[in-house]
């Protein structure tokens, strides 16, 4: 069982600064972080969108990943029960036991059924 703390929507952005002024002047979502790569931005009280840039002809992209307070727990867990980790090996991620340090934090992805990219990120 995943005890996630919150579930965050992640949306790939061809044009990071575009995006986050878009999402903050427009929209008027607050700011958390940001990284050269990705932005966090609250969205009422516990909700949070995270924009990441990407290729504009990406397809695939996490569409939502699971705040844990122990990942290498969740992700042996998951393991167990079948679930197929994805691993990267070359570009700005590379995955160590199913395990990437991004920035601060660490995160492991995964494909649901219908091949929909998921994630778990521990900060």
């Amino acid at each position: 069982m995943i005890g996630a703390t919150m579930v965050v929507a992640t949306l790939p952005v061809t044009d990071l600064d575009r995006a986050k002024a878009f999402y903050v002047d427009a929209l008027g979502l607050t700011l958390l972080w940001e990284t050269p790569v990705g932005v966090r931005l609250r969205c009422g009280d516990v909700s949070e969108v995270s924009l990441f840039k990407r290729p504009p002809v990406t397809t695939e992209h996490t569409l939502a990943h699971f705040e844990v307070s122990d990942i290498e727990a969740v992700v042996t867990d998951l393991e167990a029960k079948g679930v197929e980790f994805i691993d990267y090996t070359e570009g700005p991620l590379t995955t160590t036991g199913h395990i990437a340090q991004v920035g601060p934090s660490r995160g492991a992805w995964f494909h649901d059924p219908d091949g929909n990219t998921l994630g778990l990120r521990q900060a």
